[in-house]
Formats: structure tokens, sequence, C-alpha cells
């Protein structure tokens, strides 16, 4: 299991040692994904927190209408999912998917208790990168608020470089809170630009 990416993430936070990173490397599960393979399902117990090794995974929930709501796209070197669901030992109310082929790691919620009990600096690593992953949601919150819809979809297209040609114009449009046509109104501004 190749996980220089992973420690590549933790070592941003952390410096981490071989007996973290074998009990780690021991408890995570590798799953490869294909385009459009539902990872986790909505209404399911939240079993895993999910780390992106390769690929693009996209977070969201189906309303009663069955529209799609992205809540999060990840690239490689990305953790998604639900948090709230894993803490609290909820039913997931979101449903993660591949855009392509890729591969995830998946770590079991109660290895994750193990792990951070064993090892106070993973801890601290889970603590500062979803303390990171706040404040970034706490931002983008603000700028749905305070920027434009073109600015927001150039910010999207600077995060994502690559994600364009997986994703349907639909969700990057859910993602950005407005309506395809007019993503497709922006997208037509930039190109006569």
């Amino acid at each position: 299991m190749d996980l220089s990416l992973l420690t590549t993430h933790i070592s941003g936070y952390i410096t981490p040692n071989a007996t973290e990173l074998d009990f780690l490397s021991s408890i995570l599960i590798q799953r490869p994904f294909k385009q459009g393979e539902v990872l986790i399902h909505a209404g399911e117990p939240a079993r895993y927190m999910v780390f992106v090794n390769s690929g693009h995974v996209m977070t969201y929930f189906t309303d009663d209408d069955a529209n799609e709501h992205v809540m999060q796209f990840a690239a490689a070197g990305w953790w998604a999912g639900d948090i709230y669901s894993i803490s609290n030992h909820a039913t997931t109310k979101y449903s993660t998917r591949g855009l392509g082929n890729g591969e995830v790691l998946l770590l079991p919620r109660i290895a994750h208790q193990q792990l951070l009990e064993k090892f106070p600096a993973m801890e601290r690593y889970f603590r500062m990168h979803f303390q990171n992953a706040l404040i970034r949601q706490q931002l983008r919150f603000m700028e749905s608020y305070t920027t434009s819809s073109e600015e927001r979809y150039q910010k999207f297209v600077d995060t994502y470089p690559t994600i364009e040609r997986f994703v349907a114009q639909k969700h990057i449009a859910s993602y950005l809170g407005i309506t395809p046509q007019f993503l497709s109104r922006i997208r037509k501004r930039i190109a006569e630009k």
C-alpha cells in the first residue's frame, strides 16, 4: 500500500515516527474505485474516514426531489466524507462518489479512535487538520455572500485545476450555489476575455 501521499499530508502538521506510520498502515483499507462508483451511501452508518490517494471524489446529499447538492470535491491528498456522522456514530446524510478511476484509503472509525488513543501526535494531526477544514468551510460560506459567482468559479478552477474534466457542469454549479445555465454564461464570459 502506497502511503507516500498520506505521509506527506501528515508531515504538513506533525513529524510522524515509524511506529505511528506502521500502525496507521496496519489499520487502513486500500479501496480502488471506478468513475461513478458510490463509495459511501447516504443512510448507512458512517464507518470510515476517506483519504483520496489518487483520483477525485465528490461528497453530496440528495434532497427529496432527487437533486444532488455538492458539499465537497476532494482531489488526491485530501480527506473526504462526513465528519459529523463519524464523530457521532450516526448514519450519514451524504454519499461519496468517485469522479474517475482512483483509490481511497479508508480509515475505520473504531481504528481511528485506537490511533488517537495510542498516539497523541496523531490526535494533534487530526485536530489541526479538522480545525483547518472548519476554517476553510467558514471561508467558503462567507465567500458565498461576499464574492461574485465569477470569482467563486475562478477560485474553484484554481483550487481544482484538473477536476472539470471529471465533473458534470450541474455538480460544479451546485457546489458554487448557482444554476448550470448561469455557470455556462460565466464560462462564456471568461472565454471571451
